[in-house]
């Protein structure tokens, strides 16, 4: 369970800094731009994602070894 939820973090981390990338420069990468129910709301997004994140890995370090 502590390395799943290592990876989710991991993996919502890169997609909310890539999203970030995207609203900021001219270079298109991520997958938040490409859903059509998030136009105009990628910023957002991708700051959420950064957030969770930080909430995943938190979780994953209060997690016991087992």
């Amino acid at each position: 369970m502590k390395q799943l939820l290592g990876v989710l973090g991991f993996l919502a981390l890169v997609q909310g800094v890539l999203g970030l990338l995207h609203a900021f420069t001219p270079w298109h990468l991520g997958l938040v731009q490409r859903l059509g129910f998030l136009d105009g709301h990628e910023v957002y997004v991708s700051v959420a994602l950064v957030v969770l994140a930080f909430a995943l890995f938190a979780a994953s370090d209060s997690r016991r070894p087992r």
